[in-house]
């Protein structure tokens, strides 16, 4: 995006929205999710690897994957655009590092 205009500085206001967005939602959405899967795969009574995730979790996976890809293409060479995609990756990025100690501190190391 600098690259593009080099005289505004709306990608610096990209990086700090998309750490903002990132961090609520990794506590409204990300934290509250992670407990809940945990419970539902302490209740399994043969838990497998495949059975961590439900099924629709892979389909909105790969969607996501597909529709990231997608916007990032289209952005190419559009100021505004890219600037959207970037503050919605970073967003993304920081609400799974930020929600990441959910796990660390319910699973990790509770139980062996």
């Amino acid at each position: 995006a600098d690259a593009l205009r080099p005289q505004q500085e709306w990608h610096w206001f990209s990086v700090l929205a998309g750490l903002i967005l990132g961090a609520a939602r990794a506590r409204l959405l990300f934290s509250r999710s992670i407990k809940k899967n945990l419970r539902r795969i302490d209740a399994l009574d043969r838990p497998r690897v495949f059975l961590c995730f439900r099924p629709t979790f892979f389909f909105f996976l790969t969607a996501m994957i597909a529709t990231g890809t997608t916007l990032s293409r289209l952005a190419h060479g559009d100021y505004v655009f890219l600037i959207c995609v970037a503050t919605l990756d970073l967003s993304i990025a920081t609400a799974l590092l930020a929600s990441s100690p959910v796990f660390w501190r319910e699973r990790a190391f509770t139980k062996q």
